[in-house]
């Protein structure tokens, strides 16, 4: 089984239009999409689920369209409390979370302080996100220390970049899942993802079901994983891979 998957729940608005509605209504069928997936995450055992929810990017959608997304997180948050706190999950944000709007921030910190201490799964909402700009703000932390003396520069190396990644807290992602047709990371765990198996998906997200996601994890399960590495015989992976990889 892949440890973490991450998930890019594209297609909401090509759903919705295929069937002459609202953009709208399409984002609130996938957020059903996303209580179906989170439970079944759950129950297989997944340790941890990060869920593409919002981009940086996607501030610069219609103001309306906007207000529908943080709507519907803003009800999302409030009906899922009782499932997230009674299943052990932990709740975690990952992105520029002071750009979400005052009601929406309350009840997302609240929900992610009571859940701090559950730990049979952590679900990552990446809102306000994106990968480069993740990696920008870590190397500006990590400018910051360099100055004040704290860190020598000479000895900053992949472990130092990767302690100031905030998605890098439940570990690199094993498997990057996207629906909605597309071939593309669309700026989602750059730094993560360097060695993550990638599965594409032509079902819009708001369809995407639980044999989509056992589709992507067999997938996934097929595969060989190297990380840039020969191995000898094909027996098994570097001690390295090992102890990246749960296989």
């Amino acid at each position: 089984m892949p440890r973490h998957v991450g998930i890019i729940m594209d297609g909401n608005g090509r759903w919705a239009a295929q069937r002459g509605e609202d953009r709208c209504e399409g984002h609130r069928a996938g957020s059903h999409a996303v209580r179906r997936i989170v439970r079944v995450a759950r129950r297989i055992g997944l340790e941890a689920l990060t869920l593409y929810a919002f981009s940086f990017q996607n501030w610069a959608r219609p103001p309306a369209e906007v207000a529908g997304l943080m709507a519907l997180l803003h009800d999302f948050l409030i009906e899922e409390r009782s499932e997230i706190l009674g299943n052990g999950i932990r709740l975690a944000a990952i992105g520029d979370l002071d750009q979400l709007p005052a009601p929406v921030r309350a009840v997302l910190d609240q929900l992610c302080a009571d859940s701090a201490h559950n730990s049979r799964m952590t679900l990552t909402l990446a809102l306000s996100y994106g990968g480069q700009e993740e990696i920008a703000q870590a190397m500006r932390v990590i400018a910051a220390e360099a100055a004040a003396g704290k860190l020598d520069p000479q000895a900053i190396d992949i472990d130092t970049i990767r302690s100031h990644i905030p998605s890098l807290q439940v570990g690199d992602p094993d498997l990057i899942i996207r629906t909605g047709g597309e071939r593309r990371l669309s700026n989602f765990l750059l730094f993560g993802s360097a060695y993550a198996e990638l599965f594409f998906s032509d079902r819009h997200w708001p369809d995407f079901t639980e044999e989509d996601l056992f589709l992507a994890i067999a997938s996934y399960q097929r595969r060989e994983r190297r990380f840039g590495l020969v191995l000898e015989g094909g027996a098994g992976l570097s001690p390295r891979a090992k102890s990246s990889d749960s296989n």
